[in-house]
């Protein structure tokens, strides 16, 4: 059994790494680490490149931090440009996605809350793997 009352140490290299074409996302901590109360990740997305798609979360909110470049965010119906420092929360239920619209890439930090998103990891991968 895991002790959620430990710290969390990743190294720059660590985590838990997965690549999507033109995306790549590293989990620094999952459910097992924090009692599902959250999950943290970090993601890339490479110049003029499309996200994850339009989707929503019925039990879960995401958070959304821009690390590096400029992101295109869509909330609802709208999109917006979110640059370096910004933030965005997207409460549950609410159609969402992103995309990076620019020449350079882009850096995003997100936080799941509860936790529990890398379980879905796997399936999402293969599923970019199926649909070039």
């Amino acid at each position: 059994m895991t002790d959620h009352s430990k710290s969390i140490l990743v190294e720059p290299e660590g985590g838990r790494h997965y690549d999507m074409r033109s995306m790549r996302a590293r989990f620094l901590a999952d459910e097992d680490e924090t009692a599902a109360r959250y999950s943290i990740s970090e993601w890339w997305l490479a110049p003029r490149s499309d996200g994850p798609g339009a989707h929503s979360h019925a039990e879960h909110d995401d958070i959304f931090y821009v690390l590096a470049g400029a992101v295109s965010f869509l909330i609802g119906e709208n999109w917006t440009v979110v640059e370096t420092g910004g933030f965005v929360r997207v409460g549950r239920g609410t159609v969402h996605d992103y995309r990076n619209d620019t020449d350079g890439p882009a850096r995003i930090l997100n936080i799941y809350i509860p936790g529990g998103f890398e379980r879905d990891m796997p399936a999402i991968v293969d599923w970019f793997s199926r649909n070039p």
